[in-house]
C-alpha cells in the first residue's frame, strides 16, 4: 500500500517538534525506535528515518549507533546560527559576569513584533528587559519578547537569577533563526541602562527564533559603546 502524503517526512518532523515543544519528550529522553514510530504514525520506516536525520542535523536529536536516539541535552540550532550565551562571551573576555533584571511583565507585543513573528495581534507575550554586566560595567541590554503560546512555562520563571537568553538556550531548541545588525543612536532609556550619552552609536543585534512553525522570541541585544563583533571562517 502506498504511503499517504499526509504522513510524509515533514509531517513526522512536525510531530516530533510538537512533542519536544510540549515537553512530552524532554532533553536527554530516549525516543521510540524508528520501527515503533513508523507503526504509531502509520508511515514507512524510511520516512521516519529521514525526519529524524533532519532533526539531528538541526542539533535537536542525539543519534548514536547502537545507542538509540535521544533529545539533545543542550539543544541548539545549526552551528551557523547557534545562539551565543552572553555569560560565556563575557567570561571569554576575562571579565566577571553580572546580571540585573529591569522589567518583567506579560503584555501584548508591539505590532511590528507580532507581525515579524507571525502571531495574532492580541497574542500573549512575556516582555523581559535585563542588563548584562562585565566587571560590574554595563555590557549589553537585553529587550526580549517571548511568545507564551509556544513557551508557556516562561510564566513560572522570574528571570531574577537567570537571564532569558540563558534560560531559553537551556530549555527550548529552535529550528530557524533570523538575525540583523544595526547601529543606532542611544535613546534615553538605553543611555540610562548602558551608562552612555544620547547620540552615542550603539550596536543592536535583533534575533528571532522559531521551533518548526511556532514562533519563540524576538530579542534586541544592545551593546555598550566600544563593543566589537568577531567572526571566524
Amino acid at each position: 500500500m502506498s504511503e499517504r502524503p499526509a504522513h510524509g517526512w515533514q509531517t513526522v518532523r512536525e510531530e516530533v517538534l510538537r512533542r519536544i515543544a510540549e515537553k512530552i519528550w524532554r532533553p536527554g529522553d530516549p525516543i521510540p525506535n524508528e520501527a515503533d514510530l513508523a507503526a504509531e504514525l502509520g508511515c514507512a520506516r524510511a520516512t521516519v528515518n529521514r525526519a529524524l536525520r533532519s532533526l539531528s542535523d538541526d542539533g535537536l536529536l542525539d543519534r548514536r549507533r547502537k545507542g538509540g536516539t535521544r533529545i539533545a541535552r543542550q539543544p541548539v540550532g545549526r552551528a551557523t546560527i547557534e545562539i551565543p550565551l552572553i555569560r560565556t562571551a563575557i567570561a571569554e573576555r576575562g571579565a566577571r559576569y553580572g546580571y540585573r533584571l529591569i522589567e518583567r511583565q506579560e503584555a501584548v507585543a508591539p505590532g511590528a513584533v507580532s507581525a515579524a513573528l507571525g502571531t495574532a495581534a492580541d497574542a500573549a507575550f512575556l516582555h523581559v528587559v535585563s542588563l548584562h554586566l562585565a566587571d560590574e560595567a554595563p555590557y549589553a541590554l537585553e529587550d526580549r519578547w517571548i511568545v507564551l503560546g509556544t513557551v508557556p512555562e516562561a510564566r513560572d520563571e522570574g528571570f531574577e537569577a537567570i537571564s532569558a537568553n540563558e534560560w531559553l538556550v537551556r530549555h527550548l531548541p529552535f529550528t530557524r533563526a533570523e538575525s540583523e545588525f544595526s547601529a543606532v543612536p542611544a535613546a534615553a532609556a538605553r543611555s540610562g541602562a548602558l551608562d552612555t550619552a544620547p547620540g552615542d552609536a550603539l550596536i543592536v543585534h535583533r534575533r528571532r527564533t522559531w521551533l518548526g512553525d511556532k514562533p519563540i522570541t524576538q530579542v534586541d541585544m544592545t551593546f555598550a559603546p566600544g563593543h566589537r563583533i568577531r567572526t571566524q571562517q
